[in-house]
């Protein structure tokens, strides 16, 4: 009889590295190899360019934003005193609720103011403080024909 050896079988030997086929095609790279190397250049370049466009501006001294600021806008707050309601009386400086509803009530008493000077005969309201809000007072016409000016207000009310 012939002894026969067992027959060696062959090892199976893995490749660290092997590619496994699922039998599925490999979708080909986004970008070839060349142009992946363009591409990082350009990235690159652009994340110095702004990096030192950064540091130009200011940096880290934090005064890189510059605001160009306009002169601020003044608006006149005029007011005619012959035809101006209380809410609008008591926004002159320095004239409060009590003042402004003494004008109302003088004039409603003795009529229109014929000048600005006339604002004294009201009770608080002297020299001084004529000055300090004559800038936001509208001037009163000279020839104005009260009587008739009277007469058009009580009729447009009515």
């Amino acid at each position: 009889m012939r002894k026969t050896q067992p027959s060696a079988a062959k090892p199976i030997v893995q490749e660290p590295f092997a590619r496994k086929t699922d039998g599925k095609k490999k979708s080909p790279p986004l970008f070839k190899l060349r142009d992946q190397g363009s591409l990082l250049f350009l990235v690159t370049s652009g994340l110095i360019m702004t990096y030192c466009y950064w540091w130009y501006q200011g940096g880290l001294r934090g005064d890189f934003i510059e605001i160009d600021r306009a002169v601020p806008l003044q608006a006149r707050y005029q007011v005619d005193v012959n035809r101006a309601n209380w809410p609008e009386m008591i926004q002159l400086p320095g004239l409060g609720k009590v003042l402004a509803g003494r004008i109302l009530a003088n004039r409603q008493e003795n009529g229109p103011f014929r000048q600005l000077e006339d604002l004294t005969r009201v009770s608080g309201i002297g020299p001084k403080t004529l000055e300090r809000i004559r800038p936001y007072l509208l001037p009163i016409p000279k020839d104005t024909d009260w009587a008739a000016l009277e007469e058009r207000n009580t009729g447009a009310l009515q």
